[in-house]
């Protein structure tokens, strides 16, 4: 595991970007795991920028994303669908059809799952998987509990996810409390991963990287994999 630390969320941005553009750079026809939230779109903004400047080709990259919220449909300015079409998808030369994320619409949530997670074993897994993490240290939206998930999967937000998400609607009362995620299994399948995290999750991050592997600290578990790189900014 490598653990870089930086001074900024700029820096920060700027180095995963760098590590994302290189994945392209090196397999023009990779898989990346991609992730929604704040930390992220600095690097995408990057990303987005090296494309316009004819420095990375998106044109043969294929995309699979980590969660989606249950009953948010695709142009639903609150769903991850959205958030990576502003963000990303529309700012690349990325094909739409190379870009998957699961349904949280769908009328049967565990057969999506199981289609979900089917659709990421034929792309032969990701390349590179982005993550950040929660305050409570979930990866996805893989929430502390009993046990590892090991597939894609329904899961009920807990209380503090909803108030930390919150801040995106209109009202706290406007939160999904359900998501369709990526299991731990899932991502530990990826290849490489990369998670990014500011500067208020320094003591997640150390109980995460640091503690004992434990599904209470659900990113924990990245512990075991063989290739991870932590970029966190410290200020």
């Amino acid at each position: 595991m490598r653990i870089i630390e930086t001074n900024s969320y700029a820096e920060m941005s700027r180095l995963a970007a760098g590590i994302l553009g290189a994945q392209v750079l090196l397999k023009p026809d990779c898989v990346l795991g991609l992730a929604t939230g704040s930390s992220p779109i600095g690097a995408y903004a990057r990303l987005a920028e090296d494309c316009a400047a004819g420095l990375l080709d998106f044109s043969q990259v294929r995309t699979v994303n980590l969660d989606e919220y249950v009953g948010l449909g695709p142009e639903d300015p609150q769903s991850y669908r959205y958030f990576m079409e502003q963000n990303l998808f529309s700012r690349v030369n990325i094909l739409p059809e190379n870009t998957h994320l699961p349904n949280g619409c769908a009328a049967d949530l565990p057969a999506e799952c199981a289609r979900y997670e089917a659709l990421i074993d034929s792309l032969g897994g990701a390349d590179l998987q982005l993550l950040g993490i929660g305050h409570n240290g979930h990866i996805g939206f893989n929430e502390p509990g009993p046990d590892f998930p090991r597939c894609v999967h329904p899961v009920a937000l807990t209380e503090s996810t909803i108030r930390a998400n919150s801040r995106l609607f209109p009202r706290i009362e406007d939160v999904p409390t359900q998501a369709l995620t990526m299991g731990i299994g899932t991502i530990l399948k990826a290849r490489r991963i990369l998670l990014i995290a500011g500067a208020d999750k320094g003591d997640i991050i150390h109980r995460a990287l640091f503690g004992p592997i434990t599904p209470q600290v659900p990113a924990s578990v990245l512990q075991l994999h063989p290739d991870v790189t932590v970029i966190r900014a410290t200020a």
